[in-house]
């Protein structure tokens, strides 16, 4: 039971700052020895810190929502950027099933690509202080969702990579952050609901008891997570993630 509830507290602490929960999970399932069946143990997680974002983004979600029931054209065209940002996400998941679940063995795979996280993130990092903004666009939305596909591979950070390309876009950090996370309400719902009720078959034994308390552990540092998160980008500061980053992803390609 405690080694869910870790894999709980490291994915909702993970998924949100910008350091790649499912790196994280492929270390933490290796470490610990937990080999439940397909990727219901990250299904279950995800949907954790999934409450976390609905939670913590609930006045954005809410005023999207009327806006769109009064037919404002503002708010209908934030939702075709949405929409137009998770089809990349739902093409790859479709089309890439196997091999992006074959890849949550690959310790080494996820270190790699946590370097290639950090240096997207330190590259951001030197966009955002030349102050140059621009609006969210069609090029846009769907820069920032071909990001988030990419995310489903472990060591690339989804919130790390969706705010990094729309602040390497133009975005100023508020505007990228609040596309980020919204974007991320279809993709960790639709990820998460397809690997609890569409697993394949495997040979770990599923622990329900354990996978509630790791949902649980999620959600609650899910929300810890994101509000600190918020600190950071409100003062700018991306390179701490990125030094993490480069040190775990060093550590891992050296220990694999």
């Amino acid at each position: 039971m405690g080694r869910y509830l870790i894999l709980g507290v490291v994915q909702g602490l993970t998924e949100f700052l910008p350091v790649s929960s499912s790196a994280h999970l492929v270390f933490g399932k290796a470490l610990l020895g937990l080999n439940p069946p397909g990727t219901i143990l990250e299904g279950v997680l995800h949907l954790g810190t999934l409450l976390a974002v609905i939670l913590c983004f609930r006045r954005e979600i809410a005023e999207l929502v009327v806006g769109i029931a009064k037919g404002e054209a503002k708010s209908l065209r934030y939702l075709f950027f949405l929409l137009l940002g998770t089809a990349p996400v739902v093409l790859v998941g479709l089309l890439f099933r196997e091999e992006i679940e074959r890849a949550f063995s690959a310790p080494r795979m996820a270190g790699g690509l946590l370097l290639v996280t950090g240096a997207l993130l330190l590259s951001a990092e030197r966009v955002r202080k030349r102050g140059v903004e621009r609006a969210l666009g069609l090029w846009t939305a769907l820069g920032v969702g071909i990001a988030q596909a990419a995310a489903l591979l472990p060591g690339i950070s989804r919130s790390g990579a969706t705010i990094s390309v729309g602040i390497l876009l133009g975005l100023n950090v508020r505007e990228a952050v609040r596309f980020s996370f919204l974007l991320a309400i279809p993709a960790i719902g639709g990820a998460s609901l397809f690997s609890v009720l569409c697993r394949p078959h495997g040979t770990g034994i599923v622990n329900a008891q354990g996978l509630i308390v790791g949902g649980m552990a999620a959600f609650l540092s899910g929300v810890a997570a994101i509000k600190t998160l918020l600190v950071f980008l409100s003062r700018g500061r991306l390179f701490p993630f990125a030094f993490y980053c480069f040190l775990v992803g060093l550590l891992a390609l050296i220990l694999a």
